[in-house]
């Protein structure tokens, strides 16, 4: 009987959210320094349950996260945008997002790299 129970709940318990970005890294042109970059992560829900977003972490307050504010259902598609100031940043930059989410990994990140130009 206790097999029964274990062999048809297990693919329950199995279903996760999987989290999907057509680009993972982008790369901006060479920036001066003062502008502020924005760009929008295409990402998908590849898996068989909900995609839920639980917050994100960055390297530094230059860099501005708008999330998906509802769960992500399978196959469902949707945006993360971000802004990058550049005021004060030198040179090459390689930041990397963070994201908090119910995925296996529990973490997944999405990066970003500049080289910015200093003002004169």
């Amino acid at each position: 009987m206790v097999v029964v129970f274990i062999f048809f709940t297990a693919p329950v318990f199995t279903q996760r959210a999987v989290f999907y970005a057509k680009k993972k890294t982008i790369c901006f042109p060479k920036t001066t320094e003062g502008a502020k970059l924005n760009y929008r992560y295409i990402i998908k829900n590849t898996g068989k349950a909900p995609l839920e977003f639980y917050g994100f972490d960055t390297e530094c307050t230059c860099t501005e996260v708008t999330l998906p504010q509802n769960p992500l259902k399978p196959n469902e598609q949707n945006f993360i945008d971000i802004v990058f100031d550049t005021n004060g940043k030198y040179f090459f930059q390689d930041r990397v997002i963070y994201l908090s989410t119910n995925t296996r990994k529990k973490r997944e990140k999405l990066r970003f790299k500049v080289f910015v130009v200093p003002k004169d």
